[in-house]
């Protein structure tokens, strides 16, 4: 058996592959990444979305199907900055009750309206003495 090194190739090459040529085949795929965050305004969303998306130690060989002699020698995944967008406001669903437990969903047509951290700070004490924190 003799192992082939040119261009970090690890492949292993038997006497019946004399005369055979060795290939190497660059895919590029695009993996797309979507992510959803609460928050005050559009700078703590971007400050909560560096902080979170992709697991790169998860991005490995073993991601690849590996079939009739094709051993995957390299796996990357490139980042490419995207638009954050506003999708709508945390309020109080339409119903009579939605107050008293506490019901509430996304208005994708309220405006884009930024809590300032001292009022964000407010809502949650008053909150937290609402369910007896």
């Amino acid at each position: 058996m003799i192992e082939v090194s040119k261009n970090k190739s690890t492949l292993s090459v038997f006497k019946d592959d004399l005369g055979k040529n060795v290939y190497r085949k660059k895919f590029i795929y695009t993996l797309t990444i979507e992510q959803d965050v609460i928050a005050n305004n559009i700078d703590e969303a971007e400050e909560k979305f560096c902080n979170s998306g992709i697991e790169y130690s998860e991005i490995k060989p073993n991601i690849t199907h590996e079939y009739d002699g094709v051993e995957t020698q390299f796996v990357d995944a490139e980042y490419e900055e995207g638009i954050t967008s506003y999708l709508g406001k945390v309020v109080y669903e339409d119903t009579e009750d939605a107050k008293e437990y506490g019901d509430v969903e996304i208005d994708t047509y309220a405006p884009e309206v930024d809590i300032p951290d001292e009022v964000d700070t407010m809502l949650n004490i008053e909150n937290e003495m609402k369910v007896g924190k």
